[in-house]
Parts: C-alpha cells; sequence; structure tokens
C-alpha cells in the first residue's frame, strides 16, 4: 500500500491552514525550513541517543548527519530527536532498570510528535532493546543504524577484547599474576577508537540482531564504528526511510514469527549474548509476537556455533567484518535451511535475497557448517525443581566438563554478601561447589544486573582455577564467559526457588538433559518457604518504585506489564 501526502501523519500538523497550522510551521522555519518542505513530503524523525555519559554511542552526531543527508536526498523532511541514552559502563545500578523507561521515552516521542517515519539510533547494550520496543509499540515505518563496534584492542602485541578480557585481566590482577601497572596500561589499549564492545557482547548480539530481524540493513551488524562504510550505511538508511512511508512499511510487517525465528537461530550461530534471550522476548510482546524460552532451545539447539569471536572465542567483531559479516553467516544459515528466506526487511528485498550471493572471506572467522567453531552451541533452557519457569546458560561459553556437574551449594544472598566474602581464605568453598547468588533479578537488584558471572574465589585462583558453576537470577555481560546459569524464574525476591537454597544443598547441572535440580524433598521446601520472609522494597517512590510493582519475570522479558503490546500511532486528538 502506498501512502499519499495528504493522509501522512505530518500533515495532521503541517498540512492545516488554520492557527495551529501556523503555529506548527512557524516555529520550525526558525530553524531554516522553507515553505515547501511542509507541502506532504515525508517526515523522517532520526531518533538519536547520542550523550557523553554513554562513550558508546559518543560518535552519533556524525551518524546522525549522514541519516540526515540521505533523508534528504530522497526528498524527505529530517528532524532529529533525543531520547534517554542508557549507557552500560557508567549507569548505577544497571541501565537494565531503565531500558523499559527508555523505550517509553522513545514510544511517546514518536507518537506525540508529527512523524511520518523513523530512524532509530543505537549501539550500546540497551540502547538497541529500548528503541527497537519504543518504536514497535508506536508501529512507524523504522529503520535501525547502529553504531557499530571499536576498533579491535592492541596491547603487547595480541588483540584485546572488551570486556572479555577486562574479566580476564581482572582475575589476574586478584590472582597476583599482573601488577597494577600493567593493567593500567591495558586500559588504555582496549578502546581506542568510538564504537561498542569489539567481542560478541550484549552490544554486537543485539547489532546482529536488528539485522537478523530485517530490521538494519544488510552490513548493519559488523562494519567498524570509524569505518567510512558506517556513514555510508547511515546514509542509504536515510535515504530507505523515505520510500518505506511512501510504501507504508511499518515495523510490524517486518518484526513477524518468521524474523524472530530467524534471529534465534542466528544468536545460536554467532554465539551471542544471553542477554538477548530477554531483549527478543520484550520485542516481541511489544509488536504482538508470541514467542517463549521454548523458541530459543527448540529453534537453536542443533545449530552450530559458526563464529569464533571473543568471549567465546578468539577473534572480534572487526576480523568479523573483514571476513564477511553476518551476511556470511545467514547465507549458511539459509543453504542449511535454518533460515526463513521469505522473511521481509526493510530495504524492500526478502533476507535471502540480500545474503544469497554474501561470501566468506575468512572459513578462520567464520567456520563452515560442516567444520564448526563449536557443534550445537546455541543457548541452552533449563528447567527443574529450581527454575519451573526457566534459566539459560551459554554453552558456548562454558567449560565442557562442567556441562554435567553435581556439586555443593555455596549460597550468598545478595551481590553485597559476595563481595563480602568472595575472597575470606575461611569461605568454605572448592572447585567442586556451585556458587549460588540470590535476589538479583528484576524485581530484586532491582532491574536484574550482569552480576552472574560472579567472580571466583581467590584462594581457588591461585590454585589455577579459572571455571566453575555459578547459579543466579542476574544476567551477565555478554562480553563474559563461563559455565554460567542465568535469568533462573521465579527469581529470589519473588519467592522463587532459589530464594530457599541452603549452604550445603547439592545441585545437580546437566545442560544435555536440559536439567537444573536441587537435591531437596518437598517437605523440606515447604517448611523452608514458610519461613521465608519476602525482602524489603528498594524504593518507594519514583521510577524504581513503578519498575518494582510492574516488572515482569525473565522469562516474559522483564517488560513492564503494562507496556507489553501495541498501540500504533494515530494522529493525537486536536482540542485546538
Amino acid at each position: 500500500m502506498m501512502t499519499s501526502k495528504t493522509t501522512r501523519r505530518s500533515q495532521a500538523w503541517f498540512g492545516r491552514q488554520d492557527k495551529m497550522g501556523f503555529y506548527y510551521r512557524s516555529f520550525l522555519k526558525n530553524g531554516g525550513a522553507p515553505q515547501d518542505q511542509f507541502d506532504g513530503r515525508p517526515v523522517i524523525g532520526i531518533c538519536n541517543t547520542w550523550s557523553e555519559l554513554n562513550p558508546c554511542n559518543a560518535h552519533f552526531r556524525t551518524i546522525a548527519e549522514h541519516v540526515r543527508i540521505g533523508v534528504l536526498d530522497a526528498g524527505g523532511f529530517p528532524l532529529e530527536f533525543p531520547v534517554s541514552s542508557l549507557g552500560e559502563v557508567t549507569m548505577r545500578p544497571t541501565a537494565m532498570l531503565f531500558r523499559n523507561l527508555a523505550s517509553m521515552d522513545v514510544e511517546e516521542a514518536i507518537r506525540a510528535h508529527p512523524l511520518d517515519g523513523v530512524v532509530l539510533l543505537m549501539g550500546c547494550d540497551k540502547t538497541t532493546p529500548a528503541l527497537l520496543m519504543g518504536a514497535a509499540s508506536a508501529d512507524l515505518p523504522t529503520i535501525g543504524v547502529s553504531g557499530g563496534p571499536q576498533l579491535r584492542g592492541m596491547y603487547q602485541g595480541r588483540a584485546i577484547g572488551s570486556g572479555t578480557d577486562i574479566i580476564s585481566m581482572s582475575e589476574q590482577l586478584r590472582a597476583g599474576e599482573i601488577t597494577l601497572e600493567e593493567f593500567h596500561e591495558a586500559e588504555s589499549a582496549m578502546n581506542r577508537s568510538s564504537g561498542h564492545c569489539m567481542t560478541m557482547g550484549t552490544a554486537s548480539s543485539m547489532a546482529s540482531m536488528v539485522e537478523a530481524l530485517g530490521v538494519g540493513l544488510p552490513g548493519n551488524a559488523a562494519i567498524p564504528a570509524v569505518d567510512a562504510r558506517r556513514n555510508n550505511l547511515a546514509r542509504m538508511a536515510g535515504r530507505r526511510i523515505v520510500s518505506m512511508v511512501e510504501e507504508d512499511l511499518v515495523l510490524s510487517r517486518i518484526l513477524t514469527r518468521p524474523a524472530f525465528e530467524n534471529a534465534i537461530r542466528t544468536l545460536a550461530a554467532i554465539g551471542g549474548s544471553t542477554n538477548a534471550v530477554v531483549h527478543l522476548l520484550a520485542i516481541a510482546g511489544r509488536i504482538g509476537v508470541e514467542l517463549t524460552l521454548d523458541d530459543f532451545d527448540r529453534l537453536g539447539r542443533d545449530v552450530h556455533c559458526l563464529v569464533d569471536l571473543m568471549p567465546s572465542g578468539r577473534f572480534l567483531m572487526e576480523d568479523f567484518y573483514y571476513a564477511g559479516g553476518l551476511p556470511a553467516v545467514l547465507r549458511t544459515l539459509g543453504e542449511k535451511g535454518l533460515l526463513h528466506k521469505d522473511a521481509p526487511t526493510v530495504n524492500g528485498a526478502a533476507i535471502w535475497e540480500n545474503v544469497k550471493d554474501a561470501p566468506c572471506w575468512n572459513s578462520d572467522v567464520i567456520t563452515p557448517f560442516e567444520e564448526p567453531f563449536k557443534p550445537d552451541a546455541g543457548i541452552a533452557i533449563l528447567r527443574g525443581n529450581l527454575a519451573p519457569d526457566g534459566a539459560v546458560i551459554k554453552p558456548s561459553a562454558a567449560s565442557p566438563e562442567l556441562m554435567k556437574h553435581t556439586g555443593r551449594a555455596v549460597v550468598f544472598e545478595s551481590i553485597e554478601d559476595l563481595h563480602h566474602r568472595i575472597d575470606d581464605d575461611e569461605l568454605d568453598i572448592d572447585a567442586s561447589c556451585v556458587m549460588v547468588l540470590k535476589h538479583c533479578g528484576p524485581k530484586g537488584y532491582p532491574g536484574m544486573a550482569e552480576v552472574g558471572n560472579m567472580p571466583l574465589p581467590r584462594k581457588l585462583l591461585r590454585q589455577g582455577v579459572r571455571d566453575m558453576v555459578r547459579i543466579s537470577d542476574a544476567r551477565m555481560s555478554g562480553t563474559a564467559y563461563g559455565t554460567v546459569v542465568l535469568h533462573v524464574a521465579p527469581e529470589a525476591s519473588a519467592g522463587g526457588p532459589l530464594a530457599m537454597v541452603r549452604n550445603g544443598d547439592l545441585i545437580t547441572l546437566d545442560v544435555a538433559a536440559r536439567q537444573l535440580h536441587l537435591h531437596v524433598d518437598e517437605a523440606t521446601l515447604r517448611a523452608r518457604r514458610a519461613a521465608w520472609t519476602p525482602p524489603a522494597p528498594h524504593a518507594e517512590r519514583g521510577y524504581a518504585k513503578l519498575y518494582i510493582d510492574h516488572v515482569l519475570q525473565a522469562d516474559r522479558g522483564a517488560d513492564l506489564d503494562f507496556l507489553v503490546g501495541k498501540s500504533g500511532s494515530p494522529v493525537p486528538r486536536d482540542n485546538h
């Protein structure tokens, strides 16, 4: 369906030849807009998450300018607007607490303004899902432009990756294997350009999801932030959004069930972040697509991890782009019957048309399906009496010898308890134990912080231990690694079984069987539950209270219950 100039949303503002039309046009004319800018041409909102408090998105002024030029090239009227920018490295208690708030900012900004289409500029971990969630609820023609990864870090002649090597080096520092001076030197060598984390962490995983869902142009996921081709992609997105408005190609025509299935299989093939599970569930909930944890296990179970990138492997996003990027991965999935080839994308072509001829230039980075980097390594969904509503683990980042393990629980009641006791040499723990962290889920932290990859006890690090089974209701950074069970639902603070675990209980993790079992009989668990007291709420006012009162559990995307679904973008009522 094609839209006409007179039926576009923006004409309810700019097409009026009365007092209010005078207001709307005249104030925008103070920026130099001539009269013919209001003649019915598509008005494109450039939704920008630039902020000096968010280093990952600090180059977005440049990207926005290229989008603006593209919109003008195609005859549109670009109007840039800001929304909340969630900086993963600077926000406390966790950027995830504010993902839903930012999504509300995006949705209401779109609905309230005279926009016919939107270009979303996102990069850092939570900016991508927040913008997609808000835009999905508004459901205008929408295209996503990611900011791109940093250049690879280089230290002492070797490549290092943001997050992944931060974690390993901090453990080396705690174990006394490197000096504080070396630690500081590595800081300057790691993040040496604009862009988000250059590992396959949450930011790069979500940029890949944007492309796999069909919301971004081909190449969106991996072009480095400082590569001129990133600016070219932004300019082409600006051109394309004008055509999308004319075609009435709204977001709900892109974000279909097949698109989400493509994204889930892509997540497995790239060894992507467990955080993408929560975000995809939330985005699907906004657009009205039924998606569950079981879909991740069913669709990703037999998909090989094809990409040898940190944190699971050796290389970094820059190498991934030079090797062929996400189109090469999507082509492989399509050739193996693991891609819905007719899923539409924002450039107007089916996804298979975009990737069917995509080359792979380096099979060490993007491995063949027959000789994968790691076989059958999709996100695994665990269930059992410890996680009746599910938990997740990333097999590609785990130690094979711990994928089936029974151990004695060492319980930390909170993140403060963990930090207080983890380096106590008197802590009763050995390498066979299972570390359990409570009260770090959506309600419990609040915000479900990235603390699930608990630091190992210093005394075990000194013994050479580098991995243990760790279980929590928290998340972990997409740049992290280890045998870490996350997103246990229901969470401890909501009275889930995790709250009842005590020191000394035996726990069995069996990834192949998809089991997470607490070896405590039901009568004992009932008695513990009867004696359990819910923790005091974290907040009595403001957004934090709203969040705690309304947040859904991890298995439902940790969205706010009243935000699920979409309202569309009708023209607001005229009360003038």
